[in-house]
């Protein structure tokens, strides 16, 4: 693993202010954009998301006694927590996804040993590049290695999804952990949610990933995400079925009636972003950008007309991208609600495109985007320092 020797030496001399001594070790995870497949993941569907080249790293020392110590460097404060008595923090809750690490691997059996650390991350918080999933995965590699202990990156990225679900709160699919984990340089992968079976499928040749935040934040845990998830479990059992994964449109339309106008239109944008994500491995296994961007348009309608987690800003952001040239595609990606667009642009157009999209996007809403062109990353790892 790779390492910026700056960013590095930073959070070195952050550590030895900190604590007194010198880091052994550095974690690293990154965090994702999903390219489409949005709100499928929990609902055993189709996902294809891709590592970017912005993460969260942890440099760390293991301890002699089970006291995990931890300092932000992003919010510039300390929290501190036995592994034996595990539980959140209401004055550091950014702290409460390494405690939520920690307790979900201690259920797995595993026989953890404190800890010093500093954190500090690249990945935009609130945007829906999953920052809390870039946060666990490499807190989980920090906790493991501290410990002497080893587990596969799939486990990983379970025992991960298990904290933000239980611990946390939020009831997050398997794909931001996933992808964090398991991620590979110039690839997205292709996961079903249901088996964890995964493919790694190339980018298209001469086009990049354009990711643009709207500057409305979201909060997952308060955000209507966990209603939608109901939702979904609701249309599920209306159709006999363990989970929209298993449906299809036939079966939808004759289960309609057993359904609220919502819970229909909910799972009917599950079903066909299911369909969309097939059709993009596709697409991307022939090079076929054209047909990928279409579907990256389709699902974007999808999810602000039947699964309503669009806004007024990301529509906005969305309908620039695709008046400019080069750009085949663009969506909004992640739960919704605000954060960010994911764009297909052509690689000979990102540097027109990027600032054509910033000024029309300020001139429309007065905001003023980060927006970030992205490659694909390999997933997390720890590297002795």
């Amino acid at each position: 693993m790779s390492l910026d020797a700056d960013r590095l030496e930073r959070l070195r001399e952050a550590f030895r202010r900190r604590w007194s001594r010198s880091p052994t070790h550095c974690a690293r995870a990154p965090g994702r954009v999903n390219l489409i497949g949005e709100h499928t993941d929990y609902n055993d569907g189709f996902v294809l998301p891709m590592a970017i080249d912005r993460d969260i790293w942890i440099v760390f020392a293991p301890r002699n006694d089970r006291q995990v110590r931890l300092w932000s460097a992003d919010f510039g404060q300390t929290s501190a927590f036995a592994v034996e008595a595990i539980a959140r923090d209401p004055s550091a809750p950014w702290s409460d996804y390494v405690r939520g690490v920690a307790w979900a691997l201690a259920e797995r059996g595993i026989v953890l040993r404190g800890l010093d650390a500093v954190i500090q991350g690249e990945v935009p918080i609130g945007a829906g590049l999953s920052s809390s999933a870039a946060l666990e995965v490499a807190a989980g590699l920090a906790l493991l290695t501290a410990a002497g202990q080893f587990i596969s990156p799939t486990e990983l990225a379970l025992a991960c999804q298990r904290a933000e679900n239980e611990f946390v709160g939020n009831r997050c699919g398997i794909m931001d952990q996933f992808v964090s984990a398991l991620g590979r340089r110039g690839h997205a992968l292709f996961l079903d949610c249901r088996t964890l079976h995964h493919e790694h499928v190339p980018l298209p040749a001469g086009y990049r990933i354009v990711v643009a935040n709207s500057m409305v934040r979201r909060a997952l845990v308060d955000s209507a995400y966990n209603e939608r998830r109901a939702q979904c479990e609701e249309a599920a059992r209306a159709m006999g079925l363990r989970a929209l994964r298993d449906a299809d449109e036939a079966a939808l339309e004759s289960a309609k009636a057993r359904m609220s106008e919502g819970v229909y239109r909910r799972a009917r944008h599950v079903v066909a972003e299911n369909g969309r994500v097939l059709q993009a491995v596709d697409a991307m296994r022939r090079g076929d950008a054209g047909t990928l961007g279409a579907l990256m348009d389709a699902s974007h309608a999808s999810l602000r007309d039947d699964y309503e987690v669009s806004c007024r800003e990301l529509d906005t952001l969305v309908a620039i991208a695709r008046r400019l040239p080069g750009c085949l595609g663009a969506r909004m990606t992640g739960a919704g609600f605000g954060g960010c667009t994911v764009n297909l642009v052509r690689a000979d157009a990102v540097d027109a495109f990027v600032p054509a999209l910033r000024e029309a996007y300020h001139a429309a809403t007065g905001l003023a985007p980060d927006v970030y062109v992205c490659d694909a990353a390999e997933g997390a790892g720890v590297s002795d320092l």
